[in-house]
């Protein structure tokens, strides 16, 4: 495909008026292309052209394999992303939604006019904030073996003693895990009445997660605009008499977690 231009699509909104347009005028995205809005009817999509060789079908999963690459990539996403939703209600698309022109872009937003509004409606001054509980607990040295011998003055009971510490270890773990169980209920609790919906993730584990603490919830929030400070302050404190348990708060972001994606979207 070289030489070949391909439509990379970030989002949908609905048909911006010529002022947000020129706002919108000279923001780069992914591979440092323009952005553009490609129209149909009430909707528009973000989009940008990007080289055939790097964001073809069979190019993108070499690519997606490619740690600096993929980083790269995901924060020009994310930065046009959050640059349209800093001025009007966006449904983001996932990452590498890449389409053959901006007729096939034409196509799909008129195929999906009434699926899309209705989520942009939805999405209409909200924000999503999420939410990760973690149990920190200090990961103990294996304590050593004693060298003095059994019985003698400075270690009597080397072996109670060493089965002591890791029961007393085993056991603040166990304490922590259930503070950071109720932790994790406490800020259900207290979403209710102010989020309108709750996305569960799967807690980060392996290269993803904290090395602070075990991740136990990880989840996101669909919280209206005006009630945003009151939910966040909420979150912040539910764990605060729970020693050993840290509650983390990101966000506002656009609603990464209950947009639906373009089916089909890579080179049609």
């Amino acid at each position: 495909m070289t030489g070949q231009r391909l439509s990379y699509a970030y989002a949908v909104v609905r048909s911006p008026g010529a002022e947000t347009q020129a706002q919108l005028a000279g923001l780069r995205g992914v591979a440092g292309a323009p952005v553009t809005l490609v129209g149909s009817g009430a909707l528009a999509a973000a989009v940008s052209e990007v080289p055939g060789e790097d964001f073809s079908e069979s190019a993108l999963k070499s690519r997606l394999e490619d740690l600096d690459w993929l980083e790269s990539t995901a924060r020009a996403h994310h930065l046009v992303i959050e640059t349209l939703a800093a001025r009007m209600t966006v449904l983001p698309l996932r990452l590498a939604t890449v389409y053959l022109d901006g007729s096939r872009v034409e196509q799909m937003l008129s195929e999906r006019q009434d699926a899309f509004a209705e989520l942009l409606d939805r999405f209409d001054a909200h924000l999503e904030w999420g939410v990760k509980v973690y149990a920190e607990v200090p990961l103990a040295s294996e304590p050593a073996t004693p060298s003095a011998a059994p019985g003698s003055a400075a270690d009597p009971a080397p072996g109670r003693a060493y089965l002591r510490t890791r029961r007393q270890h085993r056991q603040a773990h166990e304490d922590t895990r259930r503070a950071a169980e109720e932790a994790v209920h406490r800020t259900e609790e207290r979403a209710r009445g102010l989020a309108v919906e709750r996305a569960r993730h799967r807690p980060q584990q392996g290269t993803l997660a904290d090395a602070r603490g075990e991740n136990l919830a990880n989840d996101a929030y669909l919280v209206p605009r005006h009630l945003a400070a009151e939910f966040r302050e909420r979150m912040l404190h539910a764990a605060d008499d729970l020693p050993g348990v840290r509650v983390e708060v990101t966000g506002p972001w656009a609603p990464y977690s209950f947009a639906t994606p373009a089916e089909g979207a890579r080179e049609r």
